[in-house]
Order: C-alpha cells, then sequence, then structure tokens
C-alpha cells in the first residue's frame, strides 16, 4: 500500500491536506455565500468533519471529499435559512398587535360596510366600486360608463354622504 492509499489520519499529513486545500474551499464557499465569517465556519467545519472521519479518508480522494463536504454544509446552511424565513413569515402572518375586542369590531364594521354598500342605487355603487377598490379615476369611470366626469362626481358625493350616515366617515 502506498502513501497515496492510505488515510489521513497522521497529524502532519493533515496538516499538509489543511494547507494545500484550505484557502481554495473557502474561495469555493465564499462564491455561494458571499460572506466570509460564514465561508471561514464552513471551512473550519470541514475540516473537523475530515478529522472525524480520517480512518475512512484515503489521502487521494481527500480534495473532492473536502468540497463535497462544504457543499453540503453550505446546503445545509440554506436548508435551515429557508426554514427559519419560513417560520418568521408564518409567525408574521398570525401575530397581531390587535386585541380580540379590536379584531371583533373591525369585522362588524367591514360587514356593516359590505351591507351599505350593497344597498346603494346601483349608478352610486358602481362609480364608488370603480373609484374606491379599482382605483380608477372619475375620467376613466366616465369614459367607462358613457356618463361625465360631473356625473361621476355627483354618485361619487351622493355614495359618500350616504356611506357617511350608515356608518361614519370612509
Amino acid at each position: 500500500m502506498n502513501a497515496k492509499s492510505k488515510n489521513i489520519c497522521n497529524d502532519k499529513v493533515f496538516e499538509n491536506i489543511f494547507n494545500t486545500y484550505a484557502k481554495d474551499v473557502k474561495r469555493f464557499i465564499f462564491s455561494k455565500t458571499r460572506d466570509v465569517k460564514v465561508a471561514e465556519d464552513i471551512v473550519q467545519d470541514t475540516f473537523v468533519k475530515i478529522w472525524e472521519d480520517c480512518e475512512k479518508v484515503l489521502y487521494d480522494t481527500v480534495k473532492n471529499y473536502l468540497f463535497t463536504i462544504a457543499n453540503n454544509l453550505f446546503l445545509n446552511i440554506v436548508k435551515h435559512n429557508k426554514v427559519v424565513q419560513k417560520h418568521q413569515q408564518e409567525q408574521n402572518k398570525s401575530s397581531t398587535n390587535e386585541s380580540p375586542e379590536f379584531i371583533l369590531l373591525e369585522e362588524e364594521f367591514l360587514i356593516k360596510l359590505e351591507k351599505t354598500i350593497k344597498d346603494l342605487p346601483k349608478t352610486q355603487r358602481e362609480v364608488f366600486l370603480l373609484n374606491r377598490i379599482e382605483k380608477m379615476k372619475y375620467k376613466d369611470i366616465a369614459e367607462q360608463l358613457g356618463i361625465s366626469v360631473k356625473a361621476v362626481e355627483k354618485r361619487m358625493h351622493t355614495a359618500l354622504i350616504v356611506l357617511r350616515e350608515k356608518i361614519g366617515n370612509v
């Protein structure tokens, strides 16, 4: 058995491997992370893992093994970050600063608003929804409905008066 096919558990051999490949592994990982500290941590973890498995690692396959371990460690970090990010998004969606009373009042208000809008005459409801929901300008609403801008303004004004009377300021 020649020296190239032996494992790498010898301190001098391992030090030589570190000095030969550490910078290349760091560059490889840095090109993926764009973060020096993360790249350095991955390099360190890679060489720790190689040392822990030194009896299984042959000298002539160590380079491929190093890059495979480093890449897997990088992928584990990416996977972990995705899980953390997903969890944070779910937390943000489910958490709210509003009290249950506020949420209930808000729901009641929305129900009242929907009913009041539904009860508006068709011409006023149409103009109101096009302006406030579809964000259309009066001029565009007038063109779409085939009426004057003044007619749109009048319908909107009347709709807002009704909404204010029934539910307060809109």
